[in-house]
């Protein structure tokens, strides 16, 4: 599972039957992607917010509830006085943020002055002390719905983000435990053959739960396998899949690694690695910091370097 983050939701998402080529860079796929990745998190708090409160009304208690459902017993006890789910604060905008200048950008965009470097200007001399990018990004939340009306050709279809209905938290067939995303992540880069028994059924309860994580695991077990067999033919096929697949963290990775194929060829094929230098640096890294402010440079070359054996025998 991947980074990110990102993206630690792709095994509880539903994949809908649309599909896209994510091969190209589409700032309004991605942004629909990331407004229907909020909606299912809603939808998600929602779900879990009836659940803690039907078993509420069964009569069980905070720590059962927690135990069930996953979430502290503290989280469970304030959600337990609401109605509905709480909404999230939102900090107050700043003359940072192009939103404190919403409505003067709102009148300049009725009255057609739309070009970002003019606008930019003008949020200057009010006091807009962010980015002129800020800016762009949210001019171009607003023409993307334009562009769609007036363009001709329909757009491409998206892929659904929103979480499956009824799928609850999927839990440790010998324990009753919900098995937490670490420990998923952990299962879905590990093959059959490595896993002991309780992994394994864990690995068939994740996939009997999720088709997502089913997927997922698949498409992770496959390319560890052209890594440790050495050979790159079956990339190609790999990261078509994988753009296919519809889990966004897995397209994104393919995306990237579509970039730069020979980079990629050249770390299946040959026996060269830089790990060596990356865990030098690492090493050089902590050993500073560790000092920091308490040391010079001749205790810090002390460390690093091999001791002199001539320099310090004595006869």
């Amino acid at each position: 599972m991947p980074a990110a983050p990102p993206d630690e939701h792709c095994c509880r998402i539903s994949i809908g039957s649309g599909q896209i080529d994510l091969l190209q860079d589409d700032p309004h796929v991605n942004a629909t992607h990331r407004r229907r990745a909020r909606h299912a998190h809603r939808e998600s708090r929602q779900a879990v917010f009836d659940t803690v409160h039907a078993l509420n009304e069964e009569g069980l208690s905070y720590s059962e509830i927690a135990r069930r459902t996953g979430y502290g017993r503290r989280s469970i006890a304030k959600w337990l006085t609401f109605e509905t789910p709480p909404d999230r604060q939102k900090a107050a905008l700043k003359p940072t943020s192009p939103l404190y200048f919403e409505a003067f950008l709102a009148q300049c965009w009725r009255d057609g002055n739309r070009c970002g470097r003019h606008l930019f200007y003008d949020l200057k001399q009010r006091g807009y002390t962010g980015s002129f990018s800020n800016l762009e990004r949210l001019l171009a939340s607003w023409r993307r719905p334009e562009r769609s009306v007036k363009g001709s050709a329909s757009p491409a279809p998206i892929i659904s983000h929103q979480r499956g209905h009824g799928v609850g938290p999927i839990r440790d067939p010998e324990t009753g435990h919900v098995i937490s995303p670490v420990v998923a992540a952990a299962l879905c880069l590990k093959p059959r053959s490595m896993l002991t028994i309780s992994q394994a059924r864990r690995v068939d309860a994740l996939k009997q739960g999720s088709p997502e994580f089913a997927s997922m695991r698949s498409l992770a077990v496959r390319f560890r396998g052209i890594f440790r067999s050495c050979d790159p033919s079956k990339l190609d096929s790999w990261i078509g899949d994988a753009v296919n697949s519809g889990l966004v963290a897995i397209a994104r990775f393919a995306r990237v690694l579509h970039r730069d194929l020979d980079a990629v060829y050249n770390s299946i094929e040959l026996p060269w690695s830089n790990g060596q230098a990356e865990g030098q640096i690492n090493r050089l890294k902590t050993i500073k910091r560790a000092m920091y402010g308490r040391a010079g440079p001749e205790l810090l070359r002390a460390r690093m370097l091999p001791l002199d054996q001539n320099r310090h025998h004595t006869k």
